[in-house]
């Protein structure tokens, strides 16, 4: 064990030198490598471990490297390694304030300081004499937002069936419904319309890429003259491709008038609230329904911990209660369930790692990370902007920077796939060492990059301030 210790130690103080984060092996590799069938006899743990090394290293993508730039930011520290490690170590399943009462009470705490920090509605918190809400950790923000159109689209059909005052098949009202986003959601919003059998309807984004109330309005106007039932909003914090910001103030008001559900997705920029100064793009939170962001992308708690909230518990649980009598307990009108709030039935422990990390660093630290990955972020933007090569789209937004070629850019649309592929296979290529990914902006390729390690010094942004060229 002590040893398996010092080699997680060595890899991570190792990790800022490995320039190289995508593994250079082709689809299938791993195949030739393992025998067909699994070991009858037991094998010793040098040989395992070896086999690890050799096997399994090689083709891994070095995520916690400073010169990892691509998808999405996914950090980690020590209190969290070392919280997980607890968990780990203890194993405790959790479904039920009886089968966890530490896990669910820290959980339901620590979820309350992070709504505080955030600068979050009151509703949502589980200590408070006005809220019929609170938070609980997902796996992701993915399954949160599933969550949340689940728990909408209950509500919305128990209202029709309550209107209509007869009884009508929930299929046949899910079949009416209808939920929207806007052109620059995230996929998993998509993927939730698939999994629930519900309409989605993308609506355009502005120049700045952001949704705004008049194009909610419309499209619930001509929706509703369809026989369409309007239900949902998945409003975004910080979109996946330029982190633009979705105009909360102007569509809550048209969420309220209307009776949608709002859910809010700040997967990515939810920790940037943490920092006061950031909180403008905040205004109009208090309309929403529900609200979701990843602590594993830039507040150093490993994956897997989203932290959801819902602004009212009751609503969410008549959609995913199940409460068969095996898992009844004395105690559950006094404490929480979090089976109710969640797909699966057991869970981790995730609080304790969180709870590691805001004590082990305080909010005035993880202020500083934040504000440090903007900065890096602003340095970066204007060495891409001193490069006549390259220009910057989109306006930069906390530490995400999109740039493009000049050259080249009117070369890619979408008109042109025999152009823009040889740039993608680039992309794609082992010599796109930070692993840098390409995203469709108004019909323009551009590549991302985002400033977000706590070792992000300033040659490493030199180093991929060249390496895209």
């Amino acid at each position: 064990g002590k040893e398996l210790v010092d080699y997680i130690t060595q890899y991570l103080l190792t990790t800022r030198e490995k320039k190289v984060v995508l593994p250079d092996v082709k689809p299938g590799y791993m195949r030739g490598l393992l025998p067909d069938t699994a070991p009858t006899e037991p094998e010793d743990w040098d040989t395992v471990f070896k086999d690890f090394e050799k096997i399994v290293m090689p083709g891994t993508v070095h995520w916690q490297s400073p010169h990892m730039h691509g998808y999405f930011p996914v950090l980690n520290s020590w209190p969290s390694l070392l919280g997980a490690m607890l968990v780990d170590g203890i194993n405790p399943v959790i479904f039920s304030g009886a089968s966890g009462p530490a896990a669910t009470e820290l959980e339901m705490h620590v979820m309350d300081w992070l709504c505080k920090a955030l600068g979050l509605p009151s509703f949502f918190l589980h200590h408070h004499p006005d809220s019929r809400g609170g938070g609980v950790l997902q796996t992701s923000v993915s399954e949160s937002t599933l969550v949340a159109l689940l728990a909408a689209r209950k509500d919305k059909i128990l209202q029709l069936q309550a209107d209509l005052q007869e009884d009508v098949d929930d299929s046949v009202l899910n079949a009416k419904l209808v939920a929207y986003c806007s052109d620059q959601t995230h996929s998993s919003f998509e993927k939730a319309g698939l999994i629930s059998l519900v309409k989605i309807r993308f609506l355009p984004s502005d120049e700045q890429f952001s949704l705004r109330g008049d194009a909610l309005k419309q499209a619930i106007e001509e929706d509703k003259k369809k026989g369409l039932v309007p239900f949902l909003l998945c409003a975004t914090l910080g979109t996946t491709g330029v982190c633009a910001f979705d105009n909360l103030a102007e569509l809550g008001p048209v969420c309220e008038d209307e009776g949608l559900w709002l859910h809010v997705d700040a997967a990515y920029a939810g920790a940037a609230f943490l920092c006061p100064e950031l909180r403008r793009e905040l205004k109009g939170v208090e309309f929403s329904d529900s609200f979701v962001f990843n602590t594993s992308k830039w507040m150093t708690v490993q994956c897997d911990c989203a932290a959801f909230w819902v602004k009212d518990k009751n609503v969410l649980q008549q959609a995913l209660a199940v409460n068969p009598a095996y898992l009844r307990h004395r105690n559950s009108k006094e404490t929480t369930d979090f089976m109710h709030w969640q797909i699966p039935l057991s869970r981790r422990f995730r609080s304790l790692k969180l709870w590691f990390v805001m004590r082990c660093f305080g909010l005035k630290n993880l202020q500083g990370h934040i504000r440090h990955g903007i900065e890096m972020a602003k340095l970066f933007e204007s060495q891409v902007k001193g490069n006549s090569n390259f220009e910057v789209p989109a306006e930069r937004h906390l530490g995400l920077v999109v740039f493009c070629l000049k050259v080249r850019r009117k070369c890619f649309d979408q008109g042109a796939p025999e152009k823009t592929d040889p740039l993608r296979e680039d992309l794609s290529n082992p010599r796109n060492h930070s692993q840098q990914i390409h995203h469709q902006i108004h019909g323009h390729l551009s590549v991302h990059d985002r400033r977000r390690h706590p070792q992000g010094l300033d040659h490493h942004l030199r180093d991929s301030c060249c390496s895209p060229g």
